[in-house]
């Protein structure tokens, strides 16, 4: 194996040899899934020592509000009605949710999650938690669901137009170099003559990324909700139709700097933008299910991270200015705030949920604005003491 290339660059070398060009959504699956070199399956990413910091990782207060929020849309159901969540990292935010709204504790805690590494690390977080491997293995019924950074790390196929006709994105081989070996490199299939619905006509330039699983994991959670009951939250990086990105949106982060996605496939996390009006549209399309959608420092400041925030500061003087800053890289529209977008599903027939005051009535499409720094609350709740 040459200097530089991964366990699973070679692995998928050979896969191509033999089978030709990878889509850009297998080329995903394994780089992030494979079960022996796959990123996620051989380590924890988080933190300075890993290659990305999430939101919870950033301060208590994140964890705290999104709680307070699933306690508020738990309140209604069924006391055997799970708290689920999707891809839980370290299980920072779920241990933060459930000190600060105790009723998350009396309900069974699911965490959807296949890293034995980042099991391990959640089982320390939140011993009480329970593990399967999609949502399809929990039984129907109602539920509250949250998924943070969840998402945007799910398999896509990418399309290119170049005015005549739609071309999917591949990855291939490129020319071999002196020792054999041959680099991983982006191509394009032939002409398309259908692509994925919505995709409009071939004009130069234009772009499509269809996530299948993400979709997937959109309908599910809404055909279970409108079914039976219940609140999901899905928090990521994303854009609105207003703010669509000029190109396409892969790229790959490595000890939290931008890097080439196939120079290092399993060494690297690959991530994408979702389109969030779109998987709202989706959640709208099944019958008895509605969305909502709030720019993430909106959704926390109605929340109340700006009275939590104080309280904080007031408790630990110290910390005070680190918490400032933890506050505003993750409400302010220049930090987290507005390129991180906030999706409810809920049942159709159900009330204007919190932290979405500032949302339009579902489907009319309207942007909203950040209200980062409202120093709000949700009524009858209260935060729990500090992290330990």
């Amino acid at each position: 194996m040459t200097e530089g290339e991964t366990p699973l660059k070679r692995s998928l070398a050979l896969r191509i040899r033999a089978r030709g060009p990878l889509s850009l959504a297998e080329y995903m699956a394994a780089a992030l899934g494979d079960p022996v070199y796959g990123y996620y399956l051989t380590r924890d990413p988080l933190g300075v020592a890993g290659d990305f910091t999430t939101a919870p990782e950033i301060s208590q207060m994140f964890g705290e509000v999104v709680g307070l929020w699933l306690a508020d849309q738990a309140s209604t159901l069924p006391r055997g009605a799970p708290v689920v969540e999707f891809g839980p990292g370290r299980g920072t935010m779920m241990a933060d949710a459930r000190r600060a709204a105790p009723a998350l504790r009396e309900r069974p805690l699911w965490f959807v999650e296949t890293s034995t590494v980042l099991r391990a690390a959640q089982a320390r977080a939140v011993p009480e938690a329970r593990w399967i491997d999609s949502l399809h293995a929990l039984p129907e019924g109602p539920m509250v669901l949250v998924a943070n950074e969840y998402l945007d790390a799910l398999p896509i196929r990418q399309y290119l137009a170049d005015g005549s006709a739609w071309r999917e994105v591949q990855v291939g081989l490129g020319q071999p170099c002196d020792d054999g070996s041959a680099p991983l490199v982006f191509g394009l299939s032939g002409p398309l003559r259908g692509v994925e619905s919505g995709a409009g006509p071939p004009v130069e330039g234009a772009w499509v990324e269809v996530s299948a699983a993400a979709d997937a994991a959109i309908d599910e959670t809404a055909r279970r909700i409108a079914a039976y009951g219940g609140a999901a939250l899905y928090i990521d990086y994303g854009f609105r139709a207003t703010e669509r990105p000029a190109g396409p949106t892969l790229q790959a982060l490595q000890a939290h700097r931008r890097a080439d996605p196939l120079a290092s496939p399993g060494e690297a996390d690959l991530t994408w933008l979702p389109d969030f009006d779109a998987l709202a549209a989706r959640v709208r399309d099944v019958p008895g299910a509605t969305a909502y959608l709030a720019p993430q420092g909106a959704f926390l400041a109605e929340m109340g991270i700006g009275q939590r925030a104080a309280a904080l500061a007031a408790a630990r003087p110290k910390e005070a200015h680190a918490i400032a800053d933890a506050l505003e890289r993750l409400t302010m529209a220049a930090a987290m705030g507005s390129r991180f977008k906030v999706l409810a599903i809920l049942p159709a027939d159900a009330a204007h949920p919190p932290g979405f005051a500032g949302s339009p009535t579902p489907g009319s499409g309207q942007d909203e604005t950040a209200i980062a720094g409202t120093d709000a609350s949700v009524p009858g709740r209260s935060f729990g003491g500090p992290r330990e």
